[in-house]
């Protein structure tokens, strides 16, 4: 289908050379950043005229999505080259924007801040993180560039499997990449709808799944009626509401400390003074008795292993003879209630029994360690490379990790379909290049000052929260903790009645929602955040909905069955599967899987393993051919979702345990598998390409 030039109407008008349509663009955008503020303002003043808290939540998220809404709405269409990518007139600028917005997700905007809050700049022995996100995610950007966004635009193309359709041709090499990419862009959008049921269950007070039915409203109402065209305008309206929900909070937190309101220049200061923090906190007498107090449960959950049987029933005889006492006492009915419940939350099975106190146990023996189990904040690697070989062993251990995380996100980055596909809605290839330039750039705006709001908000809690009365905490604590308790919880292990370090155990994903409320801003702010938290996993849930449902429909249902419909009954069908791909996300995100964080880090391995491998050696040797890419996408993403299968538990509660990896190999951590999976592919689509050289060998041009 021939590209569509000129300056038409509407959206995104002028993106081939129109200047006086391009200057009402930027009008609209800014008209559209002055508003956001203004709205912010407003609510900020009728917060403290006595607008009470339930309102301030319901009424951003209710406007915010709306907003998003009419931009869907206004942009329906059910033309293809529309539909699929946005008529190809996106100026490059805003399509920056667009894939910045679709590229932040709820990983980057949630849960960036809180992994380095948790695990510093190097990460955890067992959980390597920190900067690696940082380093991976951006870096990945100049592979994009580089290697493979102009040379897709340059082939004029409408998805991922389109190009392994055109350049090697025949049926396979399109089936798997259609398949990979709805598995990896579905375990993405699992954990971009868990983020917006997390958001809007705060937002509103609603049970989570509630709140995941409520966002995925906001979803389906932007990317069902438009696709491509209204997703991309939606995403620039998005990525305006992050980018103010996360600089505004932040550069309150380094005015209030360093005087300074540009965070990412002078929250270097605050390192020295955490590492200060950190010593008196490992000396502090209180801190010690913490860890003691972890280390008996630990132990006491160890014995219970020895004997799972009788320790169930020694449990369940002392539970019931505390609620004959509470009865003939009569007790306060709060109490009976609440050790009746831990009655009924007894496991009833011997084999849930183990796993729960093994799991307990290993929590318990995490806390059991100074600084409640986190790293120092400022360390280069975990270990000593010049101390005992324990020591040595978990330098290279944690560096091997870090290395590994950061190679996966970066090669998954340059193969994420739907990143790809934003890239073929510019007019050309030289708009496709610009258009990764200012994607880096609206992203770096976000990522440089993610560090900084991990530094800032552990000196706010380390200098200021510790060392409270429990009887005097704040009410945003016990908000969070009805949330969900594994986002944060609290308790006097040492019955000092003084918070400590130790005695806090803050998810991964709440450092940058509670933000504004740590650093005392109004709650207008917080409402803020939370919009921006649930913008940036709307943005990345349609991007990501609208890839599965044309995997699914354009490059399988039809090509397969060979079907003739109109190019608006595919749109049409296409956007039904969209709902029910929709549903289905809602559904395994409604269980929580896992935090937010792990379940995308998973998907840059597939993608990387599934795509890139084979997708470069497409663009840049003659010789790959159809039975090396074949070879090479089923060898790397084989190799990838072994490794990540063979360390989840229910799998291998299944799967016989020599059917699965024996351990760790070379010490890297499941996430990490892609690090496996690209020398594979890579080796593999070579090897077997050059044994096959009389298949098709098309070239791509740049």
């Amino acid at each position: 289908m021939a590209e569509r030039q000129g300056g038409g109407e509407g959206y995104g008008a002028g993106a081939s050379g129109s200047s006086g349509a391009t200057s009402a663009l930027h009008r609209i955008v800014w008209m559209y950043v002055v508003g956001v503020l203004l709205f912010v303002g407003v609510m900020a003043w009728a917060e403290q005229q006595g607008l009470s808290r339930q309102w301030i939540g319901p009424i951003f998220l209710f406007l915010t999505v709306m907003a998003y809404a009419v931009i869907g709405v206004y942009g329906r269409t059910t033309d293809p080259d529309d539909y699929y990518v946005a008529g190809r007139r996106v100026p490059a600028v805003y399509n920056g924007m667009a894939a910045a917005a679709d590229w932040m997700s709820a990983a980057s905007f949630i849960s960036l801040a809180g992994a380095l809050y948790l695990q510093g700049f190097a990460g955890l022995p067992r959980q390597a993180g920190g900067l690696a996100y940082l380093l991976g995610w951006t870096g990945g950007f100049c592979l994009v560039a580089m290697l493979i966004a102009p040379h897709l635009r340059a082939m004029r193309l409408y998805t991922v499997p389109d190009f392994f359709q055109v350049r090697f041709g025949g049926r396979w090499p399109r089936v798997i990449a259609a398949l990979a990419a709805a598995a990896c862009s579905f375990t993405y959008v699992v954990a971009q709808i868990y983020g917006v049921g997390l958001i809007a269950s705060r937002l509103t007070g609603v049970q989570f799944e509630i709140g995941i039915m409520l966002g995925l409203g906001g979803v389906l109402l932007c990317s069902f009626l438009g696709g491509m065209r209204a997703i991309t305008w939606t995403q620039v309206a998005q990525y305006v509401v992050m980018l103010l929900a996360f600089l505004i909070p932040v550069s309150w937190l380094a005015y209030k400390q360093l005087g300074n309101p540009v965070a990412p220049l002078v929250y270097g200061a605050q390192i020295g003074k955490i590492a200060e923090l950190e010593s008196r906190l490992l000396a502090s007498p209180a801190e010690h008795e913490v860890v003691l107090a972890y280390q008996r449960r630990a132990e006491e959950l160890q014995a219970r292993l020895a004997d799972v049987p009788a320790a169930m029933e020694h449990e369940r005889q002392a539970l019931g003879e505390r609620m004959r006492t509470l009865r003939a006492q009569n007790a306060d009915v709060g109490l009976i209630v609440a050790a009746s419940r831990e009655l009924a939350a007894l496991p009833h099975d011997e084999a849930v029994a183990r796993e729960r106190w093994t799991r307990e146990m290993r929590e318990n023996l995490e806390r059991a360690r100074p600084l409640g189990g986190l790293p120092r904040h400022s360390q280069a690697y975990g270990g000593d490379p010049d101390g005992t070989p324990e020591q040595q062993a978990e330098y290279e251990s944690m560096r091997r990790n870090f290395l590994a995380l950061m190679f996966c996100l970066m090669v998954g980055t340059a193969g994420l379909p739907h990143l790809l596909t934003r890239y073929y809605t510019t007019p050309g290839v030289s708009s496709a290049r610009a258009s990764v330039a200012w994607t880096i750039f609206f992203i770096a705006l976000l990522y440089l000052s993610a560090p900084a709001l991990a530094v800032l908000v552990k000196f706010e809690v380390m200098n200021n929260l510790v060392g409270s009365h429990f009887d005097a905490l704040p009410h945003w604590m016990a908000q969070w903790a009805r949330v969900d308790g594994a986002l944060l919880s609290v308790e006097d292990v040492n019955g000092d009645g003084i918070l400590q370090f130790g005695e806090i155990r803050m998810g991964t994903d709440l450092i940058m929602l509670a933000t504004p409320e740590i650093g005392g801003l109004p709650y207008a702010v917080s409402g803020l955040v939370a919009a921006g938290g649930l913008a940036a996993a709307l943005s990345t849930a349609d991007g990501l909905l609208l890839t599965i449902s044309n995997a699914l429909v354009r490059d399988l249902y039809f090509r397969e069955t060979r079907r003739k419909a109109s190019p608006e009954q595919r749109v049409i069908l296409t956007k039904f599967t969209l709902l029910i791909v929709a549903l289905a996300a809602a559904f395994v995100a409604a269980m929580k899987p896992s935090d937010i964080l792990p379940m995308v880090t998973a998907s840059f391995s597939l993608a990387a393993s599934a795509f890139v491998p084979v997708m470069v050696l497409g663009i840049f040797w003659r010789g790959t051919s159809r039975q090396g890419a074949v070879a090479g996408m089923l060898a790397g993403l084989g190799v990838t979702v072994y490794y990540l299968l063979s360390h989840v538990g229910g799998v291998r509660a299944v799967v016989p345990a020599p059917l699965l990896a024996d351990g760790l190999w070379f010490g890297i951590q499941p996430i990490s598998a892609g690090v496996f999976g690209v020398p594979v592919g890579l080796a593999t689509a070579w090897a077997v390409s050059l044994a096959t050289r009389g298949g098709r060998q098309t070239a791509v041009s740049g």
